[in-house]
Order: C-alpha cells, then structure tokens, then sequence
C-alpha cells in the first residue's frame, strides 16, 4: 500500500531579518552565503542576502531554518508541475 503524502502549508516566520523558519519546502536547489533557491509548495523561492546559513533543514517535515541578513525574496512561477529537484530538470 502507497502512503499518501499531504500538502505541506506554506510559511515563513522571519525575525529581525536575521533568523527564519520556512515550511512547506520540497527541496533545495542551490545554497551559499549569499542566495539560498528553495523549491516550495507555491514555487521556487529565491532568497538573497549577506552571511546566510542553513541551520536545520528537514526535507521530510518540509521545513528550513535560516540565519543571517535577508535583503529580498522573489517568488519565480507558481506550483513545480514536475517532482524532483531544480538542478536535475536543468540537467536533463
């Protein structure tokens, strides 16, 4: 028997600009310490700023906890129609 996995709720908690917690993430593309990509249940989030660091992340729960300065964060398209992650797509 398959076991159906739910939607995840989609939401970013920030404090400060310096530390945050987002859910709903299925998978993350690309990382450093200037631009984090995360694929969300509403699209890719892109989040740019300076010292950025993963402290926790849970593909399973769907969730990613963030810390450092965040200057912006930009929506690209809406729902990923393809499971699977951004830098297997692009590398077809």
């Amino acid at each position: 028997m398959e076991e159906r996995k739910e939607a995840l709720q989609h939401r970013i908690v920030w404090t400060d600009r310096k530390r945050g917690n987002i859910t709903g993430v299925t998978d993350v593309g690309s990382f450093d310490e200037t631009t984090v990509i995360l694929e969300t249940d509403q699209g890719i989030l892109t989040l740019k700023g300076k010292g950025l660091h993963i402290g926790k992340l849970s593909l399973e729960q769907g969730e990613v906890e963030l810390d450092g300065v965040i200057e912006s964060m930009v929506y690209t398209g809406s729902r990923p129609a393809k499971k699977g992650s951004v830098l297997k797509r692009l590398f077809r």
